[in-house]
């Protein structure tokens, strides 16, 4: 892992576990995604049909295959998915008026293409990036934090913090302002490196930011490391008075994928011992 700097002294960050556990992870989200799961279901279906004329098993597989992807065409899935999610952490209320430090984490930014063009370019999860320069500019005392590496299988040669940089700077922001933390690759590391790296103290207010959906398994990573911040949900995706069609299956089959890859990664962490508790709340 790369070393950076705290307070002036390089350290080195250590992954939260080994290549190996790290490779599977990303193998078993990429299979376990239902927009793969259920585009091969339709295709097994569809050649079981055609090489075994009246196979059971071949109608079973397509039914199922081709019913579940016009059922996230169609139906609000995604959005059945995703709510709870949002919604678990509210918009806060007054926020404090001394806010010590603003935290936003990595995955809004797509790294191929902004490596290949050479310019920064956001993702689905851009909203996060937008709230956070908002409170940045809301607090100018405040410390900003930006935590995210390599989140993929096989990175290239940029991180995700080194675009950020560039992002933050060309909307105004103060490079001094900044802490960036560029070796992590998931939600746990971003809590721990990013606790090394600016060592809060007792009594400090701590902003997070973060895509509303991802929040719960944030909070649970950084109140795991001993660090109570204060959740600031931005980036909704889902409306709490929506219709009961989705727009299509694209953004439907989206919705599904992104909701399945954060119940699963609250099963996953709480598993490891990375949260707190399995769906971790606002605290009382």
């Amino acid at each position: 892992m790369p070393a950076q700097v705290k307070d002036g002294a390089p350290f080195t960050a250590r992954p939260s576990g080994n290549r190996m556990s790290y490779i599977f992870s990303k193998i078993f989200e990429a299979v376990t995604q239902p927009s793969t799961v259920l585009l091969l279901l339709s295709l097994a279906g569809a050649v079981l049909t055609l090489r075994h004329q009246g196979s059971r098993w071949g109608r079973r597989l397509l039914i199922a295959g081709v019913g579940g992807l016009a059922a996230c065409a169609f139906l609000p899935v995604g959005t059945w998915m995703l709510r709870p999610l949002e919604d678990r952490f509210p918009p806060p209320g007054p926020l404090p008026e001394q806010v010590d430090g603003i935290i936003t984490l990595g995955g809004a930014i797509d790294i191929d293409k902004s490596e290949d063009r050479g310019i920064p370019v956001l993702n689905d999860a851009a909203g996060r990036m937008t709230a956070f320069v908002a409170l940045a500019q809301r607090y100018p005392e405040a410390r900003l934090v930006f935590t995210g590496g390599y989140g993929s299988l096989f990175p290239g040669k940029t991180s995700e913090a080194q675009v950020a940089r560039t992002f933050f700077r060309d909307l105004g922001l103060d490079p001094r302002r900044f802490v960036f933390e560029s070796a992590s690759r998931n939600t746990r590391e971003n809590a721990v490196f990013t606790r090394q790296l600016v060592t809060p103290k007792r009594g400090e207010h701590w902003l997070l930011v973060t895509t509303a959906a991802d929040m719960p398994r944030a909070v649970g990573c950084f109140r795991a490391v001993g660090w109570q911040v204060i959740p600031v949900p931005a980036g909704y995706h889902t409306m709490r008075n929506a219709s009961g069609f989705t727009p299509g299956l694209v953004t439907g089959l989206r919705d599904v994928n992104w909701a399945t890859h954060e119940w699963i990664g609250l099963v996953y962490y709480r598993l490891r011992g990375w949260t707190p508790s399995l769906f971790p709340e606002p605290e009382r």
